[in-house]
């Protein structure tokens, strides 16, 4: 079952923010325990950052969804950036492009329950990562 989900534009710092205030709001709503409700913002932040800065700006659209007995939250990530080149290069640990610590993807992606990513070159990326409740 998925329920109908919020959509936000990624065009400026502030609606970096305004993805991590929803992504926290909905998280206590489904009941992800804290550990889970502070990885799962921790991921979405750094994909909302990553859709601003190297995709130009996009959106995301965070989704209640449920499987069975289990509630969580699934959001994607989309952009129509320059995609990623190599992306396993990008997935490996210690990988930017950007001076910082290269842990964005690899750490999103850790973070999180499912990660999907799809990426063409000039054409953009979408991510969708999923938590679940335990």
């Amino acid at each position: 079952m998925t329920e109908p989900g919020e959509r936000l534009e990624i065009i400026s710092d502030q609606d970096v923010v305004r993805v991590r205030q929803l992504v926290r709001t909905v998280a206590v709503a489904v009941k992800l325990s804290l550990v889970d409700q502070t990885k799962l913002v921790t991921a979405a932040s750094e994909l909302a950052r990553n859709t601003l800065v190297y995709g130009g700006g996009g959106s995301a659209e965070v989704i209640r969804v449920a499987n069975g007995r289990r509630q969580g939250i699934r959001i994607v990530f989309a952009d129509q950036g320059p995609g990623i080149a190599d992306l396993g290069l990008a997935l490996t640990d210690g990988y930017t492009t950007g001076g910082g610590m290269g842990l964005g993807l690899s750490g999103a992606r850790r973070l999180v329950d499912e990660f999907d990513i799809v990426t063409e070159v000039d054409q953009g990326t979408t991510i969708t990562i999923t938590k679940w409740c335990r």
